[in-house]
């Protein structure tokens, strides 16, 4: 699996934590930056990790700022990517199962970093379920092409 990884000044260090817990199990990541704790802007790395998935680069991203919320507004700009924001395991489960979400959004200033590692480790993990959850994903898919749902 390849995973796409990205954050701003404030999800740098969990950002580390995760790109070395991911390629401890032989992950390959793609890291898009920031590669520091100097203040950047973050959609640009929401940016950086939706593209890399929406051109094949990679096949599940994972993003990081202060909350999970901007960056994920970011990658959401981009069509084709389903971002969640997620702070325990239970919602990137689903987000994964039922929402066929491909980017996970965490927040570095929210949880720590041995949560964080298990919800991605449950979010890489987790297949969509397809079925029911389909039709809908699939609507979503509608919206974001302008049509009605």
């Amino acid at each position: 699996m390849r995973v796409a990884l990205g954050s701003d000044h404030g999800g740098y260090e969990l950002k580390e934590t995760i790109r070395k817990h991911l390629e401890a199990q032989g992950l390959k990541v793609q890291d898009v930056g920031t590669y520091s704790s100097d203040a950047v802007d973050y959609p640009k790395y929401g940016f950086a990790v939706g593209c890399a998935i929406t051109k094949g680069e990679a096949d599940l991203g994972i993003v990081i700022c202060g909350t999970g919320q901007g960056i994920s507004m970011a990658a959401n700009k981009i069509p084709g990517i389903r971002a969640a924001v997620c702070s325990e395991t239970f919602s990137a489960r689903m987000a994964r199962e039922h929402n066929n979400a491909n980017v996970l959004s965490l927040g570095a200033r929210v949880i720590g970093a041995g949560l964080a590692l298990d919800i991605v480790d449950i979010f890489l993990k987790t297949e969509f379920a397809g079925g029911r959850h389909a039709h809908r994903v699939d609507l979503i898919s509608n919206i974001e092409r302008g049509e009605n749902v």
